[in-house]
């Protein structure tokens, strides 16, 4: 039998993820089935199996590969010198989410595996390490942030990394669940919260009430 040659494993692979990622956003998750995707990829369920054998493995490589855009342009702002503001590298990683946004964008499965993961461990591992990775990323951006002034030098990069991937998530699930907001004034928004949090315009706000 002749060796079936790494191009063609890889291009099979895709042709699977791809099956996946339709059947997921056009049925949801939870209503997909295994045999859905098999029958989408128009495979049969040995040469299928080589390659996953769950859901679970599907979602894992259908993030795996949007997030390595993410870690790219993470990994593109953090090689830049000098380093960009704190707002254009929200800016810049919101952009990502928008591209995955669309009706067939990726990230709507996001949200469906997000509901899975509250009551599977499985799920819930696969989150941590996916996301974990993710905010990983947005660390190291605050700490680049603080080595050039833009955070104070007494702040937590772990704690400001964590904000920042708030922000993104938060930014998913008011795009997919509410829609009305755009990236321009989301960013706009986030932009006021540190220009508050540096005391700017203190002067104008009320005093603290106080209690006896």
């Amino acid at each position: 039998m002749p060796r079936v040659s790494e191009a063609h494993l890889a291009a099979r692979r895709e042709q699977i993820i791809e099956a996946a990622t339709r059947c997921f956003l056009r049925n949801g998750f939870h209503q997909t089935s295994m045999q859905d995707v098999i029958k989408e990829a128009g495979l049969s369920v040995g040469a299928f199996y080589r390659y996953f054998d769950s859901k679970a493995a599907l979602i894992k490589a259908i993030a795996g590969e949007k997030i390595g855009i993410v870690q790219a342009t993470a990994d593109h702002l953090l090689a830049q010198d000098p380093a960009p503001p704190l707002l254009a590298v929200i800016d810049d990683l919101l952009r990502q989410i928008d591209v995955n946004l669309t009706d067939n964008g990726t990230v709507r499965i996001a949200v469906q595996v997000w509901g899975e993961a509250v009551h599977d461990p499985e799920f819930a591992a696969l989150i941590s390490e996916i996301y974990g990775r993710i905010r990983g990323n947005a660390v190291a951006l605050a700490r680049r942030a603080q080595e050039t002034g833009q955070l104070p030098a007494g702040a937590d990069p772990a704690a400001v990394g964590s904000a920042i991937f708030g922000l993104i998530q938060g930014y998913i699930l008011q795009r997919v669940l509410i829609g009305q907001v755009d990236r321009e004034t989301y960013v706009g928004g986030v932009g006021a919260l540190l220009q508050a949090g540096t005391g700017a315009g203190r002067e104008d706000r009320p005093p603290p009430v106080t209690t006896a």
